[in-house]
């Protein structure tokens, strides 16, 4: 975590100073490499990809999806990947019927097989919901991704595959989640036009 305090007052150079060298880190390059080489396996097959998450992690999930199913950089197919947070007649009955802690896993419960990519979003890598979709994942035969920060937390644990965000605020977990996944549809795309 960031030790200082960063809900006072703060200017422009503190704020980028927080966000210096955040891209760096060594480890995100295998990560990456691994999340990738799963997504390929999974869109060759005739799979998909699904993602989820809350508040900005719902957000970052469904622009990701939008990447693969629309278009990143270069004219291809469309690629099968869906956000399990925009169903929003889905996620209040599920809410409502069974807790909002199992919006997710339901859904997988639903969507979800063999061979499937279930994405994780979660800043601070525990969010109750994102467990337990990605524990409903696992159940059903998908390979389990967890994008994270802070350490990783419990869907680090539980995910098969896991890129591990920054420690500090979910602004800055959430600003290396939306580059790092920038480069993994990069990749993907790449990979499925030039590498068929």
């Amino acid at each position: 975590m960031i030790a200082k305090d960063v809900r006072g007052k703060r200017d422009f150079a503190e704020l980028l100073a927080d966000r210096k060298g955040q891209l760096d880190e060594p480890r995100y390059e295998g990560q990456v490499a691994a999340i990738v080489a799963a997504m390929i396996a999974a869109f060759r097959a005739g799979k998909k990809v699904l993602w989820f998450g809350n508040g900005g992690s719902a957000a970052d999930a469904q622009h990701l999806a939008a990447e693969f199913s629309g278009r990143f950089l270069r004219e291809r197919r469309g690629y099968p990947s869906e956000a399990l947070s925009t169903n929003t007649s889905a996620v209040t009955a599920i809410g409502n019927d069974f807790g909002y802690e199992n919006v997710f896993a339901r859904q997988v419960e639903a969507f979800a097989r063999p061979g499937d990519v279930v994405v994780g979003i979660t800043t601070s890598g525990g969010s109750k919901n994102v467990v337990l979709g990605l524990e409903a994942a696992k159940r059903a035969g998908a390979t389990t991704v967890a994008f994270s920060g802070n350490g990783g937390g419990k869907v680090a644990e539980i995910a098969d595959l896991a890129l591990v965000g920054p420690d500090g605020y979910s602004a800055i977990v959430q600003e290396v989640h939306i580059t790092m996944g920038h480069i993994i549809c990069d990749l993907v795309e790449q990979a499925l036009i030039f590498e068929p």
